[in-house]
């Protein structure tokens, strides 16, 4: 018993225009080049396209009475300033949606375009509804995919590393005040860490003649934690 031939195989297949592929031109042949296979990655299209964007997550923290506390923040891709809006036990979607609400009437997102978030749970519809009557898309991350919001992830890490790994953290209050005092170090204080040596906040760095340097006092923050370097008045 033989095998019939395939009926459904590829018409390619069977194009005379295929045989003479090697020896003539396919544009001649009345073949089209295949579609660009290779881009931009997701990071690079997030650097690209960043003015506009804003990014939020959530990160925990335990306290010293073992207690899961939740922070939500905001980043702004095109400059990396961090806006914390809440400290949690209980990140219900009335508080998450709050938070929004508290986020749009400070003006943060009067000049946001793009929300990206990813797909917890905790941000509901009406989170995602109070930026929609802004104007602002809402986008989706893929599932279990922290690279794809890679900017607020790395600012996770960092205030884990420079801070939060090195706090004993006694409660709610506790936590929301250390947390946004680091905050406002990061946006405001760190310009040798930031885009263009330039602070997140965007108070310009002013170059000063050797012959004019003026004396330097230091600051601590946090108890000693963290030390800031400002010109001496």
């Amino acid at each position: 018993m033989g095998v019939s031939t395939d009926q459904g195989r590829a018409p390619q297949a069977r194009d005379p225009r295929w045989r003479h592929l090697d020896q003539t031109n396919p544009e001649a042949a009345g073949l089209r080049p295949a579609p660009r296979r290779a881009g931009p990655t997701w990071s690079q299209f997030l650097r690209a396209q960043a003015e506009g964007v804003l990014a939020t997550d959530f990160f925990t923290v335990e306290t010293v009475r073992l207690k899961t506390l939740y922070v939500l923040f905001f980043i702004e891709l095109a400059t990396r300033k961090v806006h914390v809006a809440g400290v949690t036990e209980h990140p219900d979607s009335a508080w998450v949606t709050q938070q929004a609400r508290n986020l749009v009437i400070d003006g943060v997102a009067d000049d946001t375009v793009v929300l990206l978030h990813d797909r917890d749970s905790k941000y509901s519809g009406p989170f995602d509804e109070v930026f929609r009557t802004e104007r602002v898309e809402v986008i989706h991350t893929p599932f279990r995919s922290p690279r794809a919001n890679a900017f607020a992830e790395r600012w996770v890490r960092t205030v884990r590393n420079e801070c939060l790994e090195w706090t004993l953290v006694r409660g709610r209050r506790h936590l929301d005040r250390v947390v946004r005092t680091y905050a406002g170090h990061y946006n405001e204080k760190r310009p040798h860490r930031g885009l263009d040596l330039d602070v997140p906040a965007g108070a310009g760095s002013t170059e000063i003649a050797p012959s004019d340097l003026p004396s330097v006092r230091c600051r601590d923050v946090l108890g000693g934690l963290i030390h800031e370097y400002e010109v001496a008045a």
